[in-house]
């Protein structure tokens, strides 16, 4: 008898926030054969929101869709899409680079942010941002953390000066990953 073919999956998961959703999705993971890879997971304005990485048998995928599916009974919206190429996009060295963003938020900061990187070629691995007031003035900051995977001859003055330019109080941070 041969080892099972597995295949990565990655399910995204939206529902009215509760407690035991985790364990409901958990349940119907190890109940597959399936292992849980990694996952995030936020209560944004009420809802359950989040993804997660499984390794599962290919022969118990279907399966697994099938009980995920099933969790829309529970009130829980659940996509699932296999994984693809894990390697870098694009050709040549990448390094990886954190950012850290500090501002006055206003609509439309995201958009000129991506902006930015995408027109350097930066490809985005992880973000989180947040608004949250200020200290002192109590007017609203936007804050991001992203870990950036970046050509290995990217200008890092050059990209600090473009993102400082999105806003005149906009603290960027810059550093080298290990």
């Amino acid at each position: 008898m041969s080892a099972p073919n597995y295949t990565s999956v990655i399910a995204t998961v939206v529902g009215p926030d509760r407690p035991g959703l985790v364990e409901l999705i958990s349940k119907a993971v190890s109940g597959h054969g399936g292992n849980w890879e990694e996952s995030r997971f936020a209560h944004l304005a009420g809802q359950f929101a989040g993804m997660l990485r499984i390794e599962i048998p290919e022969a118990n995928l279907a399966d697994l869709e099938a009980s995920l599916n099933a969790l829309a009974e529970s009130g829980l919206t659940v996509s699932v899409t296999r994984g693809g190429d894990d390697g870098e996009s694009g050709s040549g060295n990448w390094t990886t680079l954190n950012l850290s963003l500090v501002g006055q938020d206003r609509p439309g900061i995201v958009s000129e942010v991506s902006h930015a990187l995408a027109e350097r070629g930066i490809n985005v691995e992880e973000l989180s941002t947040e608004v949250e007031s200020a200290p002192m003035s109590g007017e609203l900051l936007f804050r991001a953390d992203a870990e950036l995977s970046c050509p290995s001859d990217l200008a890092l003055d050059e990209l600090r000066s473009a993102l400082e330019a999105i806003g005149p109080e906009l603290m960027v941070e810059l550093s080298a990953s290990d």
